[in-house]
């Protein structure tokens, strides 16, 4: 089984405000970026798998060099086997679309010929969800969304999925299809080891991806590949082939700057205790 996993780096929100150019793009480069929170489901699903049924996992990103070390956020924190970045500035400033076109590229340059491919469910900036079933489409491959279990039966080359219905974590339906196919992760998903050997393989496979991680060469160990080397032309990558216009940016309002505070000494002791249910009364109570 080969399974490529599809992640993304995003702006680390934590660190506050981000900041965005005069045409409406968002400049990375003056925030903190961390992995997609999403692709870490369907990492663990291709986790999964690989556990199960064997075979490779490949992580594969499209974004600036900085997004390496996004790549070794997601094979430290969940598993990869190999890693893989498209980027130059030609693919800058894209959208959904002129992404989803040049990851595709990326996929059929690969060596093998993946049976799955696992994209999370939204990304943390753009929550559009439009880039895993895009890029499905122009592999041409059934996709499975909103997916919370899964099996493959590789007799059968099948996969047989559990997913939500329409996002309603009430109802829920099975569905199968053929491989190769595309599987978009849903936030609810759920890895489960049934077998003894599989939760002891599981441990073993985290512990030497976890060291292989923190060992990484960012400039050996990860594959880059620009736009001449996936044969892309420029005028359908990057910000000339993505059709969408940003009409306008609401900006992430900051938090106060200053904040009133009572300064509580001696917590640990119950006198310190009921002043704290004293100050917090008084403040629910508007005082």
């Amino acid at each position: 089984m080969h399974t490529v996993v599809l992640t993304k780096g995003v702006p680390d929100f934590r660190e506050g405000q981000v900041s965005f150019d005069e045409d409406g793009h968002l400049e990375r480069g003056k925030t903190p970026t961390v992995m997609n929170p999403n692709d870490k489901h369907a990492l663990r699903a291709a986790l999964q798998t690989k556990v199960r049924n064997g075979g490779t996992v490949s992580l594969l990103s499209m974004g600036p060099p900085g997004y390496k070390e996004v790549l070794q956020e997601g094979m430290a924190d969940v598993y990869a086997d190999d890693l893989f970045l498209l980027s130059d500035r030609e693919m800058g400033a894209a959208d959904t679309w002129a992404t989803a076109m040049t990851v595709a590229t990326g996929i059929e340059k690969l060596d093998a010929e993946p049976d799955l491919i696992f994209a999370g469910f939204k990304t943390a900036d753009g929550e559009t969800g439009h880039t895993g079933p895009q890029t499905a489409w122009c592999l041409e491959m059934p996709t499975i969304t909103h997916v919370v279990a899964l099996d493959i039966d590789e007799d059968e080359g099948s996969l047989r999925a559990k997913r939500l219905v329409e996002g309603d974590v009430s109802e829920i339906e099975t569905v199968e299809t053929d491989l190769p196919a595309f599987v978009v992760a849903d936030p609810e998903f759920e890895h489960t080891y049934r077998k003894a050997a599989h939760r002891l393989r599981w441990k073993d496979l985290r512990a030497a991806t976890q060291e292989r991680a923190a060992n990484l060469d960012l400039d050996e160990d990860v594959t880059v590949w620009d736009h001449e080397d996936l044969n892309l032309d420029p005028d359908y990558i990057g910000l000339d082939g993505s059709p969408t216009i940003v009409a306008g940016v609401d900006p992430i309002p900051k938090a106060p700057a200053e904040r009133e505070a009572t300064l509580v000494d001696g917590v640990e002791d119950e006198a310190g205790m009921e002043q704290v249910y004293d100050e917090l009364a008084a403040y629910a109570a508007g005082d």
